[in-house]
């Protein structure tokens, strides 16, 4: 379990948060200058890590105004714009012992997932902050809670940290920026209308854990258990996008990765996976036909965490709900 050290801030007047009500990009470009322009004082990895326990103990304490915001603040809780201070901070009750973080300096992007509770009902907590000249520009969050859709649900109390993501990369095994959001996005394209072909480089030991639950490579598997997710959930990553198992994913669209951290091989990635409902049977490559597990339009928007060693995926880490089927995103300037 991982120690949090929490750092306190100077508080900033309530007042001033009631500026901080947030548009979505594409009605604010007058008001929002993209991200990009913006010209920062480096926030390093103990910085922006900092400014995740610090927004963590601020949440916990339903206390906003104990937060260091910039003029202009964009913030969202599953793709919708709200006021900071709404949503997930009147609710919250607690927070669980998961706690993955992934920093990017250069672009002052900061990452956790990790366990919250809400009136002790727990739920999963995917978060991305954009820091600016050491003050909070943008915050992105998704909260999975149990009932949202069809997506899997697993047990939060039994997550567990996985070591190998919190591990620097051996300088010699660290792959270039540029090569690791191609390999992210690999996996979208292999994942996207998924056919047995493959866009991507898996390590033949790539797993995955998507809202709790293994869906690839689960490292104690239920020899007893039925079903596409839990049969999925025996074989690599590889292995289940040869079958061709996920053909029932129309598109994966608005793709985003807003963070890159090479020191510890790990991308974030954002973006909306799309279900037109319409797939009735599909026949993966082994010769098998599957009824499809999608009966009606919907999308999944997620944020998704890549381990990548040596030029090769080793996992995927993906919180993500149930939302209107081609829901667009408050965070991209253009029509989705």
């Amino acid at each position: 379990m991982l120690k949090r050290r929490i750092a306190w801030v100077a508080a900033v007047p309530v007042c001033f948060l009631l500026v901080c009500a947030i548009l979505p990009r594409s009605r604010a470009q007058s008001i929002f200058p993209d991200e990009s322009a913006y010209t920062t004082d480096v926030c390093d990895r103990a910085c922006l890590y900092g400014f995740v326990d610090q927004y963590l103990h601020a949440l916990s304490d339903k206390s906003p105004s104990l937060l260091p915001w910039a003029k202009f603040v964009r913030f969202t809780e599953n793709n919708v714009a709200l006021k900071v201070g709404d949503g997930l901070w009147g609710t919250i009750s607690g927070l669980g012992p998961e706690d993955l973080r992934a920093a990017d300096p250069s672009q002052g992007e900061v990452a956790y997932f990790g366990v919250v509770y809400e009136h002790d009902s727990p739920g999963y907590l995917a978060l991305r902050m954009k820091i600016v000249d050491r003050k909070i520009a943008g915050v992105e969050t998704i909260v999975d809670r149990k009932g949202n859709g069809p997506g899997p649900f697993g047990d939060p109390a039994k997550m567990t940290e996985l070591p190998f993501m919190y591990e620097d990369v051996p300088a010699d095994q660290r792959t270039p920026r540029a090569r690791m959001i191609a390999l992210a996005d690999g996996y979208d394209n292999t994942l996207q209308l998924n056919d047995g072909h493959i866009y991507t480089i898996f390590d033949p030991a790539c797993s995955r854990r998507e809202n709790g639950v293994w869906t690839a490579n689960d490292p104690h598997p239920d020899p007893n258990a039925t079903g596409l997710l839990a049969v999925a959930g025996r074989i690599s990553c590889e292995q289940g996008f040869k079958l061709g198992n996920y053909h029932w994913d129309d598109r994966l669209r608005a793709r985003r990765f807003p963070l890159v951290d090479e020191e510890k091989g790990l991308v974030l990635a954002a973006g909306f996976i799309d279900h037109s409902g319409r797939l009735g049977k599909y026949t993966t490559t082994d010769g098998v036909v599957h009824d499809s597990p999608i009966k009606s339009p919907h999308s999944f928007c997620l944020l998704e965490m890549f381990k990548i060693i040596d030029g090769k995926i080793r996992h995927a880490e993906a919180i993500f709900i149930t939302v209107p089927y081609n829901m667009p995103s408050p965070w991209l300037q253009d029509a989705q």
